[in-house]
């Protein structure tokens, strides 16, 4: 008798646990490819270094415009600014919420680089993020409650005024039909690289994602939280390498939006105590190329790419559908 009921608690307790529904989230993550993560990268880098106001640049936002309408957007926008080397262009394009579509979180790269190489890291790879980010939001049989806009920074290198200009422009005609109200912005700047410090041939077993926001900023209650929702996204849908929360971003555009609205950077190393000391021999150098990184530094990159979609689900509201279009 006591073997009978053993086994009706085992069959109960199996029948429960297979009636869990699954995740939809998951799938969503699955979605993202590690190969055209590279490729996104490789695409990049094959204007070189970029650097604001070169026909590199050019051709770059030219390459950046062919991939977001290949993934269906037709409503790429040139954000037009004036800096210190005359006229430049940020390039966006918008995933449209379905149900709230006047609120909007931004994410986003900054797309210029410098040091003669490729800017393979920095910040080809943070642009792979938002690029592979973005061809899965444009599938179809995806919405998002939330809209989402897929930023690429131009100038972050020699003044920010790309991200700087669109907050000085924009920031006032929040919640009106020229531009939705802003939930957060999520910047992503070099991506690939953690070796420790002093910094080692291969990528450290300890390794993690640095996700920072500005403990000092007007928004700091407001960038803490989103720094957390996107640590619990890569618990639950990157578990290749951790994320770490810091509270000192610097040298990346998201500071440019941390006294109007949530602000979190991520990327492979914490600013100030990591890149700034040295973390990273390819920056700024002509050795940041394509083939200067490995197998498991690409893969690090790639995380960060779960990690923030993971977030996105949870914060845009990513649910599935039948047909649709951007």
């Amino acid at each position: 008798m006591r073997l009978l009921g053993s086994l009706f608690l085992a069959v109960l307790v199996s029948s429960q646990t297979t009636n869990i529904p699954p995740d939809p989230l998951q799938e969503v993550v699955r979605r993202l490819e590690l190969d055209r993560y590279k490729a996104h990268i490789k695409g990049l880098a094959q204007f070189g270094d970029r650097l604001q106001g070169t026909q590199r640049n050019r051709a770059a936002i030219d390459w950046l415009e062919k991939q977001l309408r290949s993934f269906g957007y037709t409503n790429v926008v040139r954000h037009r600014f004036i800096s210190s080397s005359g006229p430049l262009e940020n390039i966006y394009a918008t995933k449209t919420g379905a149900t709230t579509p006047g609120e909007m979180y931004i994410v986003s790269a900054h797309m210029d680089g410098r040091g003669g190489g490729e800017a393979a890291d920095d910040d080809a790879s943070g642009c792979a993020v938002v690029l592979e980010l973005a061809r899965v939001l444009a599938m179809p049989d995806l919405r998002t409650n939330r809209s989402v806009r897929f930023i690429f920074w131009n100038n972050e290198e020699f003044g920010m005024d790309g991200s700087g200009t669109y907050v000085s422009e924009r920031a006032s005609l929040q919640g009106t039909a020229a531009e939705p109200k802003w939930l957060g912005i999520i910047q992503h700047d070099m991506m690939m690289f953690d070796h420790g410090m002093p910094p080692a041939p291969k990528q450290s077993p300890k390794a993690d994602i640095n996700v920072d926001y500005q403990r000092s900023s007007a928004k700091a209650a407001d960038s803490a939280k989103l720094a957390a929702a996107l640590q619990a996204a890569n618990r639950s849908y990157a578990q290749d390498y951790p994320a770490t929360v810091g509270t000192n971003m610097a040298g990346t555009d998201s500071i440019r939006f941390e006294d109007v609205v949530a602000s979190v950077s991520v990327r492979e190393n914490e600013r100030v105590t990591g890149i700034v000391m040295g973390s990273n021999p390819n920056h700024h150098e002509p050795t940041d190329k394509y083939e200067s990184y490995a197998e498991e530094d690409f893969r690090f990159g790639f995380t960060a790419a779960k990690t923030t979609l993971g977030a996105l689900g949870q914060l845009a509201g990513i649910t599935f559908m039948r047909g649709g279009k951007n």
